[in-house]
């Protein structure tokens, strides 16, 4: 199935670029797809997103680098011990999804 599924989206991507009236087609959806990217709602969702993930960083990104740093040492750690586990408490909290850091964001 993943190889006929590749020949369809081959054949596609060959027309549009290989013939003029695919080159057309490709250059009208080339523009609509900038036209959207520029749309003032677009950038507000984009904006958004930025600012929703900036806050996660700030928020979670000791933790994450706090819990990385443990895994990475428990993993190469030459003990010759079998046992891989590592206990790990966040530092400066709770660790949270991008759901519960954004509550006022309606969820879909």
């Amino acid at each position: 199935m993943k190889g006929k599924l590749a020949f369809v989206a081959g054949a596609g991507v060959g027309y549009l670029l290989g013939t003029r009236a695919g080159r057309q087609q490709f250059e009208k959806i080339k523009t609509w797809a900038s036209d959207t990217w520029h749309d003032p709602r677009v950038q507000g969702y984009v904006q958004e997103a930025e600012q929703a993930a900036t806050d996660f960083a700030k928020t979670q990104g000791g933790a994450l680098k706090d819990k990385a740093v443990s895994t990475a040492k428990a993993t190469f750690s030459s003990t010759g011990s079998e046992d891989t586990s590592a206990t790990w408490e966040p530092t400066d909290g709770p660790l949270v999804d991008a759901d519960d850091a954004n509550p006022d964001t309606p969820r879909h």
